[in-house]
């Protein structure tokens, strides 16, 4: 069989629209390359890799639980609150038993609290349904609240050894680059089901992650360093250089940033702080408590009450948040926020026992309460 290097890239994206995952394995690289391949990435692997703690063991819990937490957030950001997390759940029986509201509490600061919600109901499934057993296999864990194809096979794979393959955002970069031709979603699956090493599958799977989330980087990928580049077919294409910094692939639209301003009144009183709480019909953080808040700010609005700016973003909206000082809002409050007279006094030793939104809890730590 041939390798990368005796078929033009040309040729082969032009075939790209048809290609499959078998015929992948004859035309990009041969079986026995296909060998020196995992081979190379998990010897990197097993050489650079993060040191996180989800990894010191293969404990379902902590594996699904961190991969809850990574959706959608950086590492960086993930590693305190997993800990923290650990601490007052340590195991699905504890998280089951505990209710909503503990566990929003516990998740505040990560966002997407959904994510909560669903990790809660998927551990009293667990404990009620089968008895605090965790699924073995992804098809099974696909059955669970909150829990989707690539979570499923990361766990799956990871804890248990299940020789599936998994497709994220870095997956899908390092295989578009690494072979070289453009490829559908099912396209993408399939390629690294064929390329996952079944011998070693969760830490195959996680040795692909970590190339694409260090060295096959969106921009100026460190091409020098990456363990699988002999038989990149980016690397050694004639326009390496472009497709290094723009991989193959159907062209995206990044979503653009909608920008709002908002005014909340931080009010305080005898140990007390003034919150109101979304309904739990709101369609973002429902439940959660927060500083009353308006689209408009109060008139008129004393020069003495402006206390501090904020900037702040909730998925696709950049909020700059102008907050107040001991100021009534009875204007027109935002979609899914009660009026400022519905707000509760709270004392300032029972915010750390109730769900607060990210915003409330920047603010509130800025100034010095919590």
């Amino acid at each position: 069989m041939g390798t990368s290097r005796s078929i033009p890239v040309e040729t082969r994206l032009a075939a790209s629209r048809t290609a499959t995952a078998s015929s992948w394995v004859t035309s990009a690289v041969s079986s026995k390359d296909l060998v020196h391949v995992r081979r190379a990435l998990l010897r990197w692997y097993d050489e650079h890799r993060r040191d996180l703690p989800w990894r010191e063991a293969h404990d379902p819990y902590r594996i699904w639980l961190s991969e809850i937490m990574l959706q959608q957030t950086r590492v960086a950001a993930v590693l305190d609150h997993y800990r923290m997390f650990l601490e007052r759940f340590p195991n699905v029986q504890a998280l089951a038993a505990a209710s909503e509201d503990a566990v929003l509490v516990a998740w505040s600061g990560l966002g997407y609290y959904r994510r909560a919600r669903m990790l809660h109901q998927a551990a009293q499934q667990i404990t009620e349904k089968h008895g605090g057993r965790f699924p073995r296999n992804s098809e099974a864990w696909l059955a669970l609240p909150g829990i989707g194809r690539y979570t499923a096979a990361a766990i799956a794979s990871i804890a248990f050894a299940e020789p599936v393959a998994v497709v994220d955002g870095n997956v899908e970069r390092v295989l578009q680059r690494f072979i070289g031709i453009n490829l559908t979603t099912p396209q993408i699956w399939q390629h690294a089901q064929v390329l996952l090493a079944a011998s070693r599958p969760g830490d195959f799977n996680q040795a692909m992650m970590e190339l694409g989330a260090t060295v096959c980087v969106p921009r100026e990928p460190r091409c020098l360093m990456c363990p699988v580049r002999n038989w990149c077919a980016t690397q050694h294409s004639p326009q390496s250089m472009e497709r290094r910094a723009s991989p193959p692939g159907p062209a995206t639209n990044s979503t653009r940033q909608v920008k709002k301003e908002i005014w909340c009144v931080l009010n305080q009183r005898d140990g007390g702080i003034r919150l109101v709480q979304r309904a739990k019909t709101a369609s973002l953080m429902p439940g959660m408590w927060e500083l009353p808040q308006s689209c408009e700010p109060p008139r008129p609005l004393p020069a003495s009450a402006h206390w501090r700016t904020f900037r702040h973003s909730i998925t696709v909206t950049d909020y700059t948040v102008h907050v107040l000082r001991n100021t009534p809002l009875r204007n027109t409050p935002l979609p899914d926020i009660p009026p400022a007279a519905k707000g509760k006094w709270i004392a300032i030793d029972r915010i750390p026992r109730i769900p607060i939104t990210g915003l409330t809890r920047k603010i509130l730590k800025a100034g010095g309460v919590i």
